[in-house]
């Protein structure tokens, strides 16, 4: 479903030209949060909007949706995998917050064109 979609492609090269972000960060910030843990918990945020604003989604088509994430927290770990246990900064939050984002509104996208029906 959403993986497969040119959306998805964009998204992810949106990601790769954003990787410097990631880049030279100093490992210790003490208490924060980890990027995979901001990861989580703004894809969580988001799809938990996708699943409330479309209240008609069917078991199966949440189950869908569930799985699509899954895979993209795996793609993510895959490109992030060198820094996704570092603590995370304002600016690398900043952008998984907008990352999270448009990964709704591709989820949007697909519900509302009948993918999913």
């Amino acid at each position: 479903m959403v993986t497969d979609t040119d959306g998805y492609v964009h998204i992810i090269e949106y990601l790769t030209e954003h990787l410097s972000l990631f880049e030279n960060t100093a490992s210790d910030k003490g208490g924060a949060l980890s990027v995979m843990e901001v990861i989580e918990q703004e894809l969580t945020e988001q799809i938990i909007l996708v699943c409330s604003q479309n209240e008609s989604l069917s078991f199966n088509q949440r189950n869908t949706i569930i799985r699509e994430v899954d895979n993209i927290v795996h793609d993510l770990q895959e490109i992030l995998s060198g820094v996704i246990n570092n603590p995370v900064t304002t600016h690398q939050q900043e952008f998984l917050k907008e990352f999270a984002l448009l990964i709704k509104n591709l989820f949007d996208t697909e519900i509302h064109s009948g993918v999913l029906s």
